[in-house]
C-alpha cells in the first residue's frame, strides 16, 4: 500500500536545485522526488557488492574484474 511522505523545512536553495533539475527531466517536483528516491532505493551498496564478491572467491585481480562485468553486464 503506497504511503505519503514529507519533508519539513526544506531549504529553499534545495527546494530551488530540485526544480530545477526536475524542468531538466521533464517530471513535476514530486516525479524527480520519486525519481530520486527509487534510484536511492534500488542501488545495492558498494559495501554489499563487495561482500558478494569476497563470497565468489576469486583468485585474481583479472578474475575480480571479470565477476564484476558480469555482474555489471547481467542487470
Amino acid at each position: 500500500m503506497p504511503v505519503n511522505l514529507s519533508i519539513k523545512n526544506a531549504p529553499d536553495l534545495i527546494v530551488d536545485r530540485l526544480r530545477r533539475r526536475a524542468t531538466l527531466n521533464h517530471r513535476s517536483l514530486q516525479g524527480e522526488l520519486m525519481a530520486i528516491i527509487e534510484a536511492a532505493a534500488l542501488t545495492e551498496p558498494p559495501s554489499e557488492v563487495l561482500a558478494r564478491v569476497r563470497q565468489l572467491g576469486p583468485g585474481t585481480p583479472r578474475e575480480a574484474a571479470a565477476l564484476l562485468r558480469a555482474d555489471r553486464d547481467g542487470r
